[in-house]
């Protein structure tokens, strides 16, 4: 029998090496809402490259009927240096690169300095899409059968 591993100690290495792996969608955007890091995971959800979002608003991904709404929590969230909704997942629409919409299921959360500074916000994600499929399909057998059909 092998004996186990290690333990890693945790360093900047191992961070960016778990964001770096991970299959969720990972997003860092700073204070003004521009992203600053941008997974494989966002990659494969979003569509957009790193080199084409790094840099770019968080407009990219949101559907505009719903760009008011982000941003006036947004920077309500920056402002008091924490989110209204404390970390849960919401499921929400974004857009995808060829002009689609998915439905996501996100989780946000503001990134604080040591000394409690705002540094910016962070968003994981992944696609909710087939499951709203079918919460709708479900939801339209229901009504389906309540009306006899």
């Amino acid at each position: 029998m092998t004996a186990p591993a290690p333990t890693p100690t945790p360093t900047p290495e191992l961070y960016e090496g778990i964001v770096r792996q991970s299959t969720e969608a990972i997003i860092f955007a700073d204070p003004q809402g521009l992203i600053r890091i941008w997974t494989q995971g966002a990659e494969a959800l979003f569509g957009f490259s790193a080199a084409e979002a790094l840099g770019r608003s968080l407009d990219i991904i949101i559907p505009e009927r719903l760009r008011q709404a982000h941003w006036d929590g947004f920077n309500r969230a920056i402002a008091a240096g924490k989110t209204q909704h404390g970390g849960q997942i919401r499921t929400t629409r974004a857009v995808h690169r060829d002009g689609g919409k998915r439905y996501v299921d996100m989780s946000f959360g503001i990134v604080l300095a040591r000394d409690g500074s705002v540094l910016g916000s962070i968003a994981i994600a992944r696609d909710a899409s087939a499951r709203r499929a079918l919460e709708e399909e479900l939801r339209a057998c229901r009504q389906a059968r309540a009306q006899g059909g």
